[in-house]
């Protein structure tokens, strides 16, 4: 006589058709292999291997190595675009949105060091990838239009320049931010100092919001 199956065990052997949950997955495995490894160095076996899926499934939903590292780059623009958006800037006087804008950006970066590195993967490759994402381009939009908007409720009070302009300042605190990842492994190295510890990122963060905010302000 069978010994009857419980129902539960059954479904546990299904397989689960979760097609979001698997891309996610994939998406956020060669998040890491092209972080660590650019977009030469990593393999799509790779990624599969530690996936909970196939190298088929993977080239079924991205179409290949390319249309992977462009979904990962569209991944992390609309994650640092999504958290920037719930900032809510507009409701906040300009001079102190401004401050948390850039201490925000300090921050992210800081603690999602492989956006910066696929930043810079893409730029050894001349932006050549995003340049054939039309998400980028639309990510990025509105974060120009949300300091657009910043810079001009403080010109109308006075607060703020009327000379700066959105594109230049989102590049200049992008690059002040930047910059204590992308560069703290030589510069530590180099000037003997220690770039991650509490005191110093602290004291480098209080000094990137001060330099913008003297640039932008009268």
């Amino acid at each position: 006589m069978k010994r009857a199956i419980p129902r539960s065990a059954k479904l546990g052997r299904r397989r689960v058709n979760d097609p979001e949950g698997t891309r996610r997955n994939i998406v956020e495995v060669a998040t890491k292999e092209f972080a660590g490894k650019g977009f030469s160095g990593a393999r799509v076996d790779d990624i599969a291997a530690k996936t909970r899926t196939s190298k088929r499934m993977i080239y079924y939903y991205f179409g290949g190595k390319a249309g992977l590292y462009i979904a990962v780059l569209e991944a992390a623009y609309r994650e640092i675009r999504s958290i920037e958006g719930d900032l809510d800037l507009e409701h906040q006087d300009p001079e102190q949105a401004l401050r948390a804008l850039v201490a925000f950006t300090f921050d992210y970066q800081h603690d999602n060091p492989e956006f910066v590195r696929l930043v810079m993967n893409e730029n050894i490759l001349d932006g050549a990838y995003v340049a054939r994402s039309k998400v980028i381009q639309q990510l990025n939009s509105p974060a120009i239009e949300a300091l657009r908007d910043l810079l001009q409720r403080g010109q109308r009070s006075g607060v703020f320049r009327n000379d700066v302009d959105p594109v230049d300042l989102h590049m200049t605190i992008s690059a002040l931010a930047f910059f204590n990842v992308g560069n703290r492994a030589t510069f530590s190295k180099i000037f003997k100092r220690d770039m991650t510890s509490s005191k110093a990122l602290a004291a480098r963060r209080d000094q990137v919001v001060e330099t913008v905010l003297r640039y932008a302000c009268r």
